[in-house]
């Protein structure tokens, strides 16, 4: 399904507030949101908060070497922190990022930009890459990988807004 729709994007920035607009048809993937569970919320004790900032740092890493990196803000580090404060709060950590940014509202925040099918398949094989291993580099808890997996999948192809 399709809808236009006019977005007003705001970026700010230290020195002064950019406000535009444009407008596109926005794509709303047929499946709707995510359905079920998501990932257990026993990851986080299990794991640790540092452990999910290493895992966040790293994923970044690899969005930065990937073909979908003009998506990202250019301080990639900052936007692991900001990510990482998501996946603490997801995986049954403290509240980290709706303190600092408000609620998630995961889909609106990326509307601005144009995520298909392909570049939800690149951000997918980004995490799948740094998911290589994670019970020996994060201490992620094998136990919960399907479940985070099936979350990823799930959560990104929510984010797709253009066909």
């Amino acid at each position: 399904m399709n809808m236009k729709t006019t977005i007003i994007l705001t970026a700010f920035r230290p020195s002064s507030v950019k406000i535009s607009r444009m407008e596109r048809n926005i794509y709303v993937p047929p499946q709707g949101p995510p359905q079920g569970p998501g990932p257990s919320r026993e990851i986080y004790p299990l794991m640790g908060e540092e452990n999910i900032f290493k895992m966040l740092s790293d994923f970044y890493q690899e969005l930065g070497k990937s073909s979908i990196r003009a998506m990202f803000p250019e301080n990639l580090e900052e936007a692991s922190r900001k990510s990482a404060k998501f996946f603490v709060q997801v995986l049954g950590g403290p509240p980290l990022y709706v303190i600092d940014h408000g609620p998630p509202r995961m889909r609106a925040r990326h509307i601005p930009f144009e995520i298909d099918e392909a570049a939800r398949q690149v951000w997918l094989s980004c995490f799948m890459k740094v998911l290589e291993n994670a019970d020996k580099k994060y201490n992620f808890p094998l136990q919960h990988m399907t479940g985070f997996k099936d979350f990823l999948e799930g959560f990104s192809a929510w984010m797709v807004n253009k066909s």
